[in-house]
């Protein structure tokens, strides 16, 4: 069995559950947070791969790692959209507006910043 987590830093748990549970629906991931408790939050994405958020263990603040970027796919360029804008409305800060990125080969892709700073992107599968 592989089991694959992914665990971000966040300040405001309840701010955090808003941004993530929009762009994950706009993914088309409904339903898919499992109940932790009021500072943690786990998303059950796949078999076996879950990403969590919460407040730093040491006690101190939650801060993005600089250079560090989570991916996620999505399934056309119309779902790129819906995410980019689902996170806005919810917290979320453009770092790239939705559009077409010679660097990554042509594919359509939009980045963000969450409520807590981590970037965050998202291309459409080609």
């Amino acid at each position: 069995m592989v089991l694959m987590s992914v665990r971000l830093g966040t300040n405001d748990a309840a701010r955090a559950s808003r941004f993530y549970d929009a762009v994950f629906a706009a993914l088309g991931l409904h339903d898919i947070r499992v109940p932790m408790g009021p500072t943690v939050l786990l998303y059950s994405l796949s078999d076996g791969l879950h990403f969590m958020l919460a407040s730093p263990r040491d006690g101190q603040p939650a801060t993005h790692g600089n250079g560090d970027t989570l991916g996620f796919t999505a399934a056309d360029a119309a779902t790129v959209d819906r995410w980019h804008a689902a996170g806005l409305a919810h917290g979320g800060i453009c770092d790239g507006a939705p559009g077409v990125r010679e660097a990554a080969g042509g594919r359509y892709g939009a980045y963000l910043r969450d409520p807590d700073g981590h970037k965050l992107c998202v291309y459409a599968v080609v």
